[in-house]
């Protein structure tokens, strides 16, 4: 059992100092420097470039719509509780656009969410017991490692290159731990926070090889739809329709406003009720004049040309990013190129081959510019040379700002 020893006395104690007891799990509780960030750039007075949170840009938001759609919805909608598996009107608009895409679901295999983080937390406690062996992508993000971890999962760290996980090199990673993965946690489209896709080849190897170990894939994709180059790759529902291994994590957060909370999961009908019985046990119900504001707006059909607009949006400001980074950091810096999503993976070479992105944070945030360094994006702290650039969220003219600042800081490190 953890402990923790305040610093006073409580008043009905003479002489002892009473300790808190604090479960085991409280231990693996791991805080996140992403979410961090939020409360850490709010703290500063001087202008900031934000490269570090993972948000949709402001003007791509169709906040007027919310706005005007809720109005509307705060005058007719009940403020009670609604269904805990959603909505109705909901999860039959969102049949309806799944219908579209090219995997098609069903009203029992769908349960709405509390954003995609919900839907990790879920995952995690349907299939992650303590000690249980969970594969994750390395570099990840560490929002969802963490969730495994706190249900007292054992993380083995897998390396991602320019096609995503390396299958190859998971399937001899595993065999030296002697044990069976329980859980496969990947972003397989635009990965967090690398920016690269698992390949078709790699994910039909990767389903052959949960079928195999009995291991549950958590799919979690909430970038998909956000493709602006390339080809699309087959998901692994449309690989594998209706298997029971494999568990999606989906969310409205990079597609319409993280702030509005809802996110959906999409998994075999046996596991509903499961699902909707540890729900309950969170938040009863994801907020319900939400729900009901995100219906009202894919009702009204804009949602097609939304994510037509965002496309063509986050293109321009990758290729913007990209060219500065040609420009001021050239072959001193390499970075990945993704077909769609929000990030970029840039890696120090040469000169700056030696710093450590944690030490470049506290230097680059004074100069006026924030990133996520590398090992805040590994469980076991790896990729002390590199760091995770969101580009969806800053203009161009800003871009070049923020990259400017950052070779700076580079330079300034470099003596």
């Amino acid at each position: 059992m953890t402990t923790i020893h305040p610093a006073t006395t409580h008043p009905g104690a003479a002489h002892s100092t009473p300790t808190i007891p604090l479960a085991g799990r409280a231990k693996d509780l791991v805080g996140s420097m992403i979410d961090s960030s939020t409360s850490l750039l709010a703290a500063q007075s001087h202008d900031i470039v934000r490269f570090a949170m993972g948000s949709p840009a402001d003007e791509a938001v169709p906040a007027d719509e919310f706005r005007e759609i809720a109005g509307a919805i705060l005058d007719n909608t009940s403020f009670t509780y609604g269904a805990t598996e959603g909505e109705p009107r909901l999860l039959q608009l969102l049949v309806d656009y799944l219908a579209t895409t090219p995997d098609p679901s069903s009203h029992d295999r769908l349960v709405i969410t509390t954003g995609g983080m919900q839907g990790l937390d879920l995952a995690s406690k349907l299939f992650v017991d303590p000690g249980d062996l969970v594969v994750v992508e390395s570099p990840t993000y560490t929002n969802g490692s963490a969730t495994a971890l706190s249900y007292g999962a054992q993380l083995l760290e897998v390396p991602v290159d320019d096609d995503g996980m390396q299958v190859d090199t998971l399937v001899d990673l595993v065999a030296r731990t002697r044990r069976t993965p329980k859980a496969i946690y990947t972003i397989p489209t635009f990965q967090n926070p690398s920016g690269v896709t698992l390949s078709e080849e790699r994910r039909r190897e990767l389903l052959r090889l949960a079928h195999h170990w009995g291991a549950v894939i958590i799919d979690d994709d909430p970038y998909g739809l956000l493709r602006f180059a390339g080809e699309d790759i087959p998901t692994f529902q449309t690989l594998s329709p209706a298997d029971p291994l494999v568990f999606s994590v989906r969310t409205f957060s990079k597609i319409l406003a993280p702030g509005w909370r809802v996110g959906w999961v999409d998994a075999d009908p046996s596991l509903r009720q499961l699902l909707i019985n540890g729900k309950q046990a969170m938040d009863t119900c994801t907020n319900v004049p939400n729900q009901h504001i995100v219906a009202e707006y894919i009702s009204r059909g804009g949602l097609t040309d939304h994510l037509a607009s965002l496309r063509t949006l986050y293109r321009a400001r990758k290729d913007a990013m990209l060219d500065s980074i040609g420009r001021h950091l050239g072959e001193r810096v390499t970075t990945t190129n993704p077909d769609g999503g929000f990030f970029l993976w840039l890696t120090l070479q040469g000169e700056f081959a030696e710093i450590d992105t944690r030490e470049l944070f506290e230097v680059a945030l004074a100069d006026g510019v924030a990133f996520i360094p590398g090992p805040a994006l590994s469980p076991g702290g790896r990729f002390r040379n590199a760091l995770r650039l969101c580009f969806a969220s800053s203009t161009p003219e800003r871009i070049e700002e923020g990259i400017r600042r950052l070779t700076g800081s580079l330079e300034k490190m470099a003596g």
